[in-house]
């Protein structure tokens, strides 16, 4: 069945052809692309209304503001990405959409990840930042990894088998985020998750030689009850080797489908 998905993109760099071609050759997904800032206007309530579920590709508010603290999201945008909470809108997060607004917590709450950019609330204090491997940077270093499906029967991973090999960025965040009841386990590496195999992004001198961080988590893919939206986050998605990857597209397809349906705005209701 035919899917209006709106696509968010800007804020990171990206393969552009390999990108928009996992969405032009699939006729189910009937997409329209807005990049950042742009996008704050169509995901307002009246304009975001007219799609079945919203896609962020997108990185923004990575940037300080003017005063050297971490960016806040204008009052207007705060008030849409609550209103798709509320009204149940379903959403895909890939890669790099998840390391957005560090410094607003409710991004936070809508994908689940632990992944630390900078520390932005008192809770965060002694909370290790993240790390990561590959990506546009250094593809070369992109991690090889195997992705076992955690539970066959859940609609995000059908015809997918035991799951599938893939070469995309890493990252390293930590396990904690599992044991929040509203994430459910979709696809798991079989990559070693240890701080040895990755980098911090930026950061001071002293932060590089002091950065530690523990056993990461395996955990590449999940569903979130947000509010009252069904999410699917994925770390996976940064290359073209991803993009061109067919059991990816399957995954990515599937998600978009379930995260539109009716049964996945229901399971985030709690009915």
């Amino acid at each position: 069945m035919p899917v209006d998905i709106l696509l968010v993109t800007k804020g990171h760099g990206f393969d552009y052809g390999g990108f928009y071609a996992i969405f032009d050759d699939d006729p189910e997904l009937h997409t329209t692309q807005v990049e950042q800032p742009a996008a704050q206007v169509l995901l307002r309530p009246e304009n975001v209304a007219a799609y079945d579920a919203v896609v962020f590709y997108d990185m923004w508010g990575v940037a300080p503001d003017a005063n050297g603290q971490l960016a806040q999201p204008s009052d207007d945008y705060r008030r849409s990405v609550e209103a798709l909470l509320d009204n149940g809108v379903g959403m895909v997060l890939m890669n790099h959409a998840m390391v957005q607004w560090p410094g607003w917590p409710l991004w936070r709450t809508v994908h689940g990840s632990s992944f630390m950019y900078k520390p932005a609330t008192p809770e965060d204090e002694g909370v290790p930042r993240s790390g990561f491997r590959g990506g546009a940077s250094e593809p070369e270093r992109n991690v090889d990894h195997f992705l076992s499906v955690v539970d066959p029967n859940h609609p995000v991973l059908q015809g997918l088998g035991e799951g599938f090999q893939m070469v995309d960025e890493g990252y390293l965040k930590t396990a904690d985020f599992e044991n929040d009841p509203d994430i459910v386990p979709l696809l798991r590496s079989d990559y070693d998750w240890v701080q040895e195999n990755f980098k911090l992004p930026g950061g001071t001198p002293e932060e590089l030689a002091n950065w530690q961080h523990p056993r990461g988590s395996n955990l590449i893919a999940w569903a979130k009850r947000s509010g009252n939206s069904p999410v699917v986050g994925s770390d996976a998605g940064d290359g073209p080797a991803g993009y061109a990857n067919p059991q990816f597209r399957r995954f990515l397809s599937n998600a978009i489908h379930w995260v539109a349906s009716d049964e996945a705005k229901a399971w985030a209701r709690g009915g």
